[in-house]
This record gives structure tokens, C-alpha cells and sequence, in this order.
């Protein structure tokens, strides 16, 4: 019996099959193993992911430059690999391959729960390009029971599949698919919603983590002597350390290079007229440079690159215990990785254990600190509702106005303006849709 183990975790290892094979081939390229066979296995295994990951870096750029849509299609490709690797390791361990229906049910709840989430972000931005299209129209507004209902489907199916002398082992592969869904779909569906706030807070998360898991390889391989978590062996207090200090140095650096380009700054919305993705705007206050006085100096500096420090100390500090929980996971069942995807990285599950966390934090950061009320999503929202509702909401309005000490005047004869004057300076807003409305 190993160290720690219990009466049921023999039970259950005689059962399920207990801990997966531990593949022994290596998984290297044939080039790389010839261009690297003198060398010692340890500077072997340096030049095999140093190799692997400045082409992922590599590809990285290129899907940026590629822009929003594909970006978000990366996100949806990673998230099904990550549920796969996942998913196969509960397969493996418990021996679940002859189990009725449950291979097609865990890929059914993926399929509902993607539905979900998604159809949530077409609605929200979106919002008026399916109320242009009836079908779209339609499924917006019964999407959630549609959801529900496709869900309430998989779980009869379930219900229907067990089977006698197996049930302990379908409700663990019941609860094992739901909490990998919660994991990696929940995830990845904020990834996207941080991608909507704007590029930048889709990229400078991400290229900490990064930073993070390079540097503290890099100290660790150099000078790692102290052992930080027995969870990974391998990791050490001087790579912690010093990863920390350089990824608050390049997230600061990043956001300045950054927040001085609209591309990255503006908020990614589509664009009705030619049904694309736009990223043009006039940039917030954050990314506008701004005077910051420091003992004996003054320091000009963009807003964001504050909360970018927030970003890089989380990345540092915290993002790391989502690698240690995937190590704990990873050693419950006797694993080196998820998959053997990446030569010297391991699965993309492996890679993407840090980010998952990252993208909660980061979603959360934005929720709390950052967006406020956003105008045009209102407006879109107005101008669907009746006239009659649309009129009380701006009576409503301009009461509201008045009280605040502004002057009202109308002029609604064919142009249907809105005059506000306020501290001597007079605003003319137009409100077309309302109008043709109103006149109708």
C-alpha cells in the first residue's frame, strides 16, 4: 500500500484499474533527436522546450494578427483538446469504455453546456443582428429553456443508461464530466468575454502566464537550489522569485507598448453594416498617458499599466497554484502529463492549466474595477421595445435631467432634436430609430 492510501483507495484501485500506464516512449522529434543526442538528458530537455515553445510564441502572433474571429476559434479548438485529455484520463482509470451510451453522453453535455454559454455571448453582442433575423430572434428569446431542455435530455439518457453492478462507476464518470466542464468550458467561455473588452485584456493575461512559466524555468534551471511545493518537485523558491519580479517588469512594459494602439485598446464589437468585427473607438482614460508624481521625479505613464501590475502579481503569485492543483491531479493518478500533444510540454492541458485560472481573475478584475455601464448596448435595448414603452423611458429620462439642473427644449418637427443646456453649453442628440417611431 502506497504512502497516504486508504482501505477504499484499494477498493476503488482494484475496481476502476487504479493509476494509468506511464507511457515510456519519447515523444521528440526525430530531428531534434539527432541534432541534440550528445547532450546530457537535463540540457536535452532545456533545447527540446525552449525549441517547442518560441514556436508557440510564434504561432501565438500569428492568430493575433489573424484578429478576433480566429482568435475565438483557437479558444473553441483548445477547449474541446482540453476536455479530451481530461476526459480520456477518466476513460483510462476507470475502465469506462464499455459503460452504454457514456462516451456519446459526455460529449453531448460539452455540445449543451457550449450551447449555452455561447448563445448567452451571441445574444449580449450580437443583440442586433439576431433581432434582424427572425429564426436568430426566436432562439434568443426561448434560448435559455432550449438550453435547459437539451441538458434535461442528457440527463434522462443517463438516467436510462445505468446499469445494475455499475452504478458507483457511472456516478463517478457523471461527476468527473460535469466538473471538467466546469473547468474548461466555464473558462474559455470568459476568455471570450475578456476578448470583447478589448484586446489587451485578452493578451497582456495570457503573455504574463507566459512570462511567468518561462522565467521561473529559466531562474530555477539556473539557480533553483530550494525545493517550493512538494506537489512539483522540480519547481523551486528562486524560480518563483524571480519569475515574479520579471513578469511584473514585462507586464508593465507590454502594457505601455500596448495601450498606445486603438487595435488593442478599443473593445472588439461587430459591425451591422459590413458584419465584421471592428476595433475603433476614442481611447478610455486608461490608455491616455497621465502625469503620476514620485519623490523627486514626475512620471508619465498609462493608466492600465497600474492594473497591469495587478495582472502580472496575480499571474506570479497565484497562477501557478492552477499548475500545482494539475500536478495534484496528475499525481492522484500516477501521470507525467495529460497527453504527449507537445513534445517537451506535454498535453495542452498542460499548458493551459495556469490560464484558466488567469481568465477567471481577469474576468472578475474587469466586472469589479473597470466596465461600467455600456450606452450602446442601452440604446440597442431601447429601440426594441414598443413606442409607447420607448416614450415613458424618456420622459422618465428627462425628468430625471431637469431635476439635475439641466434646461430642456425640444424641437421635433422632422429632425427630431434634443436640445440639452448645461453650464452654458448646448448638446444636440439624435435619436432616428425613436423618431421615425414617434412619427409613425
Amino acid at each position: 500500500k502506497l504512502d497516504g492510501e486508504t482501505a477504499s483507495d484499494s477498493e476503488s484501485k482494484s475496481e476502476f484499474g487504479g493509476s494509468l500506464p506511464v507511457p515510456t516512449s519519447d515523444d521528440t522529434p526525430e530531428v531534434l533527436n539527432r541534432a541534440l543526442s550528445n547532450l546530457s538528458s537535463r540540457w536535452k530537455n532545456w533545447w527540446v522546450r525552449g525549441i517547442l515553445t518560441l514556436a508557440m510564441i510564434t504561432f501565438f502572433f500569428i492568430i493575433i494578427y489573424l484578429g478576433p474571429m480566429v482568435l475565438m476559434m483557437i479558444v473553441m479548438c483548445v477547449q474541446i483538446k482540453c476536455f479530451h485529455e481530461i476526459i480520456t484520463i477518466g476513460y483510462n482509470v476507470y475502465h469506462s469504455y464499455d459503460l452504454p451510451w457514456f462516451r456519446t453522453l459526455s460529449w453531448y453535455f460539452l455540445l449543451c453546456v457550449n450551447y449555452f454559454f455561447y448563445g448567452e455571448t451571441v445574444t449580449d453582442y450580437f443583440f442586433t443582428l439576431v433581432q434582424r433575423e427572425e429564426p436568430l430572434r426566436i432562439l434568443s428569446k426561448y434560448h435559455r429553456f432550449i438550453s435547459f431542455a437539451l441538458y434535461l435530455t442528457g440527463f434522462c439518457m443517463f438516467v436510462l443508461s445505468l446499469v445494475k453492478k455499475h452504478y458507483r462507476l457511472q456516478f463517478y464518470m457523471f461527476g468527473w464530466t460535469h466538473v471538467t466542464l466546469l473547468i474548461v468550458v466555464t473558462q474559455s467561455h470568459l476568455i471570450i468575454h475578456n476578448l470583447f473588452e478589448g484586446m489587451i485584456w485578452f493578451i497582456v493575461p495570457i503573455s504574463c502566464v507566459i512570462c511567468n512559466d518561462i522565467m521561473a524555468y529559466m531562474f530555477g534551471f539556473f539557480f533553483g537550489r530550494t525545493p517550493l511545493i512538494k506537489l512539483s518537485p522540480k519547481k523551486t523558491w528562486e524560480g518563483f522569485i524571480g519569475g515574479f519580479f520579471a513578469t511584473v517588469l514585462f507586464g508593465l512594459l507590454l502594457s505601455y507598448v500596448m495601450s498606445g494602439y486603438r487595435c488593442f485598446t478599443c473593445p472588439v464589437e461587430f459591425n451591422n453594416d459590413t458584419n465584421s468585427f471592428t476595433v475603433d473607438c476614442e481611447p478610455s482614460e486608461l490608455f491616455q498617458l497621465q502625469e503620476y508624481n514620485i519623490p523627486l521625479k514626475t512620471l508619465r505613464m498609462y493608466p492600465f499599466q497600474i492594473h497591469s501590475i495587478a495582472l502580472s502579481t496575480f499571474a506570479s503569485l497565484i497562477g501557478p497554484f492552477g499548475g500545482f492543483f494539475a500536478s495534484g491531479f496528475k499525481r492522484a493518478f500516477k501521470i507525467k502529463d495529460f497527453a504527449n500533444t507537445i513534445p517537451g510540454h506535454g498535453g495542452i492541458m498542460d499548458r493551459f492549466d495556469c490560464q484558466y485560472l488567469m481568465a477567471t481573475f481577469v474576468n472578475v478584475y474587469i466586472a469589479s474595477f473597470i466596465r461600467g455601464p455600456n450606452p450602446s448596448k442601452l440604446i440597442q435595448q431601447f429601440l426594441t421595445l414598443r413606442p409607447d414603452q420607448q416614450l415613458h423611458i424618456f420622459n422618465t429620462l428627462k425628468a430625471h435631467l431637469v431635476d439635475k439642473g439641466m434646461e430642456y427644449t425640444k424641437h421635433f418637427p422632422y429632425n427630431c432634436l434634443c436640445a440639452w443646456k448645461s453650464a452654458g453649453k448646448v448638446k444636440l442628440c439624435s435619436f432616428p430609430g425613436f423618431c421615425a417611431r414617434l412619427h409613425s
